[in-house]
């Protein structure tokens, strides 16, 4: 059993002694030798860092940072004053909410009631409308909270909204889910589990509640046996027969570690001449087969998939703003300068310039200033 010596805050991986492992990893699984200069004696070999799918937050990949010189009843005042007599102030606002992080806007809120006898988010919602007012909700939302009523909107609304169910179900921790559920069923008084599972059906049903038990494997080490052997379940019950066991495909993409499946991804490769993504696309369809490429792609590469999926809420007729808001707030103090410079790569044009184009107003000016452009 290997245990875990050290968390790399810097790098976001996890260190291991490398002489424990002994089996070949895939060539797609990418390792990196520890570049510390430290001294390893026989007890303490050298360390292999390698990335993990879900990591704490990297201070040099956000966009929002917060405030060193934070004074909490300056904002509370600023805020108050921006909302007072005729007319809003919305650049103060703007300018309060993206100069905070998250941890302070809480303290915002409390040091607001605490001074005014209000709640600030009720004054905020009568001050404001629109998409510029849902940014700003969510901004002063903690990440969790915010994942609860996105949930909860997504489940509410006129038909089922499946792709922000798959979206945050996908990329969050079991420890971030579990957190999840808790927080739904504290603020609306029924299990999340039991709100999804009644306005869902089918096959999807089956995956999102698989996705809600937060089970995925705590071993970090891919196994390569185990990667061949799954690949080889997945084949034999997919396009190896006719019609698909999605059972099959759900207990394997939605319980193994992102490590484990990307290994599993380089195994079906070498089995069946093609990639795992164009067997789904070809052996499924509807929002299964959505759900089923998200796990995929953001087990393969995380940034690239929330870069895509920006790209994917301004493309064609209109904008999907509830994705483009949920995704630019939720990765601001997490990665989302690295999925800037993916946007970047894989379109050649900016993420800011994007959402210039496609935004206007406040609305504009307050997710350019959360993208940092």
């Amino acid at each position: 059993m290997i245990s875990l010596q050290n968390l790399d805050k810097q790098q976001k991986g996890f260190e291991y002694p490398h002489t424990h492992y002994t089996k070949e990893f895939p060539s797609s699984f990418k390792m990196n030798m520890n570049k510390n200069t430290k001294q390893h004696s026989q007890d303490s070999p050298p360390l292999i860092t390698f990335s993990v799918f879900h990591s704490p937050s990297n201070k040099m990949s956000a966009t929002v940072s917060g405030r060193c010189d934070f004074n909490c009843e300056e904002a509370c005042e600023k805020l108050k004053n921006a909302m007072d007599g005729l007319g809003t102030n919305e650049e103060d606002i703007i300018e309060v909410l993206v100069t905070h992080n998250c941890e302070q806007r809480q303290e915002i809120k409390t040091q607001y009631k605490q001074a005014y006898g209000e709640d600030l988010i009720e004054d905020l919602k009568s001050e404001l409308s629109g998409n510029l007012e849902d940014v700003i909700v969510a901004l002063f939302d903690s990440p969790r909270e915010f994942d609860v009523h996105e949930i909860h909107r997504a489940i509410a609304c006129m038909g089922t909204d499946e792709s922000t169910l798959i979206e945050i179900l996908v990329t969050r921790t079991n420890e971030e889910i579990e957190e999840i559920k808790a927080k739904y069923e504290e603020e609306y008084e029924v299990s999340m589990e039991d709100d999804i599972s009644s306005d869902t059906s089918g096959y999807f049903r089956r995956l999102m509640v698989s996705l809600c038990t937060a089970s995925r494997d705590n071993d970090w080490w891919p196994d390569a046996d185990k990667a061949a052997e799954d690949a080889q379940k997945l084949f034999d019950d997919g396009e190896g027969q006719l019609g698909t066991d999605e059972c099959t495909f759900n207990s394997i993409l939605c319980t193994r570690t992102l490590p484990q499946l990307r290994a599993t991804f380089e195994a079906y490769q070498e089995l069946a001449g093609h990639s795992l993504r164009e067997a789904v696309e070809s052996e499924t369809s509807g929002a299964v087969q959505e759900g089923y490429l998200a796990i995929i792609d953001a087990a393969t590469n995380l940034t690239e998939y929330f870069a895509k999926l920006l790209h994917k809420s301004m493309s064609g007729a209109g904008t999907t703003d509830s994705a483009l808001i949920r995704a630019i707030v939720s990765r601001s103090e997490v990665d989302l300068q690295d999925i800037k410079d993916e946007f970047q790569a894989l379109y050649e044009k900016p993420l800011a310039e994007m959402v210039s184009n496609d935004c206007g107003g406040d609305y504009k000016s307050i997710l350019l200033k959360v993208i940092g452009d």
